[in-house]
């Protein structure tokens, strides 16, 4: 672990591991959640995790490294499902580099357990990890103009949704009705960091 100061009142602090980051961000949560903690925002990425608004960087700093950051649990009241048809463009592509065949590909991704990382690229658009290391694949070498709304995507380790149409050069693998931000849903993402997603299939049209 490795503790940055950032301005006078925020600390970036940098971890191992996606794992890694995820377990902190969620220890940072339940002390904030406890009182126990004083942080006006806790943003993870990678393998970092931001406090801003912190009255003391360097006490923190110091106590940090000491701290027994315990495992991620799954809870059942965090479980986000979302319907996908797998009729992505970038399928029959994914099986191959995966060297299974093209019915195969929605199987291994439906069977995985998902945990959002972190969100950002646009709002409501999470990080998703959950697939086995050896299912990574690299992006698109020509990335598309125009990915779809809804489009299901993956990207080196990470798993994600695009919840607008925008350019992207993630491979694509399937489509969902799933409204990943909505202005009129509180909270307006669908995804937030920590929340565990699981895909569930559904038959293409």
């Amino acid at each position: 672990m490795r503790t940055l100061p950032v301005g006078d009142r925020a600390l970036l602090v940098e971890v191992s591991s996606g794992e890694a980051a995820q377990a902190l961000h969620a220890e940072l949560l339940r002390r904030r959640a406890d009182g126990s903690l004083s942080v006006r925002e806790i943003v993870p990425a990678a393998r970092t995790v931001l406090l801003d608004g912190l009255d003391d960087p360097g006490r923190l700093a110091e106590l940090l490294p000491g701290w027994g950051i315990p495992p991620l649990t799954a809870r059942a009241d965090d479980t986000v499902e979302i319907p996908v048809r797998y009729d992505g463009a970038d399928l029959a592509d994914v099986a191959a580099m995966w060297g299974v065949a093209v019915r195969e590909v929605p199987e291994i991704h439906a069977a995985a357990g998902f945990r959002v990382a972190f969100c950002g690229f646009a709002p409501g658009f999470g990080y998703l990890t959950g697939l086995p290391a050896r299912y990574d694949v690299p992006r698109r070498a020509t990335p598309r103009t125009a990915v779809p709304a809804g489009s299901v995507a993956l990207a080196g380790p990470y798993t994600g949704v695009y919840p607008r149409s925008s350019p992207g050069g993630w491979q694509l693998i399937g489509t969902t009705d799933a409204l990943l931000w909505d202005h009129a849903r509180v909270p307006a993402a669908l995804l937030a960091p920590g929340a565990r997603v699981r895909f569930v299939p559904q038959r293409c049209s």
